[in-house]
């Protein structure tokens, strides 16, 4: 593979798009990490599990309950059946 060699515009339009995207990134771990302190914060003084707290969180947001809403309906009649519930 030959390395490309960029022109200094281009050196300019990716240098700029690694800095933001660096920033982005953290500014997305520092926000995930304080969700996570919220979460368990929460979920100890409701005592709920914050794993419990979490997948509502995300399955809010991606709005998918009917989704999980399904596999558990399953996941109950395959214990039923065989006499775990």
């Amino acid at each position: 593979m030959t390395d490309r060699v960029f022109s200094s515009e281009e050196k300019a339009k990716l240098t700029q798009l690694i800095n933001e995207g660096l920033t982005v990134m953290q500014e997305v771990d520092d926000l995930n990490g304080g969700l996570k302190d919220t979460v368990k914060a929460i979920a100890e003084e409701m005592q709920i599990k914050p794993t419990v707290l979490s997948k509502a969180i995300r399955t809010a947001y991606k709005a998918d309950f009917d989704k999980h809403s399904d596999d558990y309906a399953t996941l109950e009649n395959i214990l039923a059946t065989v006499g775990k519930i």
